[in-house]
């Protein structure tokens, strides 16, 4: 993200500082939502192999959670299956569904800052086609201006942005990791077919951000590459890590192997990061030559929109002589300019735009055949097209007020409801300015 779409001073501040602050709400297509607050419901009712709860969870990594509850309740975490991925620092509610256990079963699952609640029984499953978006509540804390430029700031970015229809619909930097942001650096080792470079970066590339035993431990590794003393040094908590050490000690050199001893959805995150990160860098690029986040231009495809507002899978690619419908669709909120998210089965755009990509994958030193990594056909990725536009409703700002975790600054309070896959963080950059 090397832009920004608004040119109104931010008003700085700090996120996360108590997961309490960062409050995530999922909303599903038939209009139910997930509330952190307790509600009173009924007993479930309906009829069907998966029960239907709402999982809330404090300071809880996504994965980590699924896996802990099916331990918890004994059945296999397949079982278990989630609409979207939520912030890991955070206050968030989502839908569960799991299959074939009983609400009394669901109910009694006791983990410190987990709570399962029953919902109803469905034939159906929770999958990500369901998820309309998530609703956000989020405290800024640390704020070093008065009261009444926190309001006026906030005001003139809000204006810039509902002027332009928007905010640019970035990867925000969760998808590259928070700590170690280098989920991207691993999917481009896979997707060049470095599986050994792929490894040490996720196992042993040390970041300053991490605990200091952590940190020395992947340090060790990185300059020994002994991977049986790294096994010994590495703390408990680095699970995944473990999980892949422990393979390589018995297997020397079955780096693919030592990957698939990982959740499947971790190692498609990897080279799916891979494909994010090039699409951050196509998009800063495109604002940076002036374009706007919905101006389409010839060569450039534009995603149909459902009911919902929503991209579908269907598209058009802009011409000459379907530039003015595209366009015209566009104004009416009809279609929306999109960007690839670069795989094997998705080329550049054309044009201008065509360019842009190309020359960022040439200096990548990347392909788009490249996406289908062979050596792990698993965690291979087609492509497709992503909106480079996200909407913003129900936005709302609280009258800023001292703040009495941060002596003599400001806070104040943030909501508003995003569609499924675009980032809070990257909507509060426009806010907040950082550096």
């Amino acid at each position: 993200m090397e832009t920004y779409a608004c040119q109104s001073l931010g008003i700085g501040g700090r996120i996360r500082q108590l997961p309490e602050d960062f409050v995530v709400e999922e909303v599903l297509l038939d209009g139910t939502k997930a509330k952190v607050q307790p509600v009173e419901v009924p007993q479930p009712v309906g009829e069907g192999r998966y029960l239907i709860c709402v999982l809330v969870k404090r300071d809880w990594d996504n994965l980590r959670a699924v896996k802990k509850i099916a331990k918890r309740m004994g059945i296999s975490h397949k079982r278990v299956q989630i609409a979207g991925i939520k912030d890991a620092k955070a206050l968030t509610a989502q839908h569960i569904s799991i299959r074939g256990v009983t609400p009394e079963w669901a109910s009694s699952v006791k983990i410190k800052d987990i709570t399962l609640r029953p919902l109803r029984f469905s034939n159906e499953k929770i999958h990500s086609r369901l998820l309309l978006g998530n609703k956000f509540q989020i405290l800024i804390r640390a704020i070093a201006h008065s009261a009444s430029l926190i309001e006026e700031r906030v005001k003139n970015v809000h204006d810039e942005l509902s002027s332009l229809g928007g905010f640019p619909n970035f990867f925000g930097h969760q998808r590259f990791g928070t700590i170690r942001p280098l989920t991207h650096l691993v999917g481009r080792s896979l997707v060049q077919g470095n599986i050994e470079d792929a490894a040490f970066t996720f196992l042993a590339q040390p970041s300053p951000h991490e605990h200091p035993e952590s940190r020395e431990a992947r340090q060790q590794l990185w300059d020994t590459q002994d991977v049986k003393e790294a096994l010994r040094r590495f703390p408990i908590y680095l699970r995944y890590e473990r999980l892949m050490l422990s393979h390589l000690a018995g297997h020397p050199n079955d780096f693919a192997g030592a990957f698939r001893t990982l959740p499947p959805k971790l190692c498609r995150l990897f080279v799916q990061a891979c494909q994010s990160f090039l699409f951050n860098k196509f998009l800063s690029k495109r604002m940076n030559l002036g374009f706007g986040l919905n101006e389409p231009q010839i060569g450039d495809f534009a995603v149909h929109l459902d009911d919902h507002g929503l991209p579908t899978r269907k598209f058009d690619q802009a011409t000459s002589q379907s530039l003015s419908s595209i366009k015209k669709a566009s104004e009416e909120g009809e279609m929306q300019v999109a960007i690839p998210l670069i795989g094997y089965k998705q080329q550049p755009s054309d044009g201008t735009e065509g360019q842009i990509e190309r020359e960022i994958l040439e200096t990548e030193n990347l392909s788009p055949r490249e996406f289908y990594v062979s050596s792990m056909p698993e965690a291979s990725a087609p492509g497709g097209l992503r909106a480079i536009l996200a909407s913003v409703t129900d936005f709302f700002a609280e009258k800023p007020s001292r703040d009495p975790e941060n002596s003599r600054k400001k806070k104040t309070t943030l909501g508003f409801t995003l569609q499924r896959g675009s980032y809070a963080t990257v909507l509060l950059r426009e806010f907040m300015k950082p550096r």
